[in-house]
């Protein structure tokens, strides 16, 4: 028996919630490394802020990026990303 519409898009908003779970894992782990990144430059006496790192990270999402975003929309999540990034405090 076929699902119904309530079915079907029940089953998306499912797939969708697990693929939450795991970007906030995976934002977790990223924030752990930038924090990481952060200490050895400040130990180091270096500038937090790398305007080409920045530059290469938006150059490679949009090199891997198959859509369907368009990497105008990668752009703009990761611009965020990069932002939240740099204001994470240290627990």
């Amino acid at each position: 028996m076929p699902q119904s519409c309530e079915e079907t898009i029940q089953s998306h908003r499912d797939a969708i919630d697990r693929i939450d779970e795991q970007l906030v894992c995976l934002l977790n782990e990223r924030a752990e490394h930038s924090l990481a990144i952060r200490d050895i430059k400040n130990a180091d006496n270096m500038s937090v802020y790398d305007p080409r790192r920045e530059e290469e990270i938006l150059c490679r999402i949009s090199t891997i990026n198959s859509g369907p975003l368009y990497n105008g929309h990668l752009e703009e999540i990761y611009t965020s990303v990069l932002k939240v990034m740099k204001e994470v405090p240290r627990p």
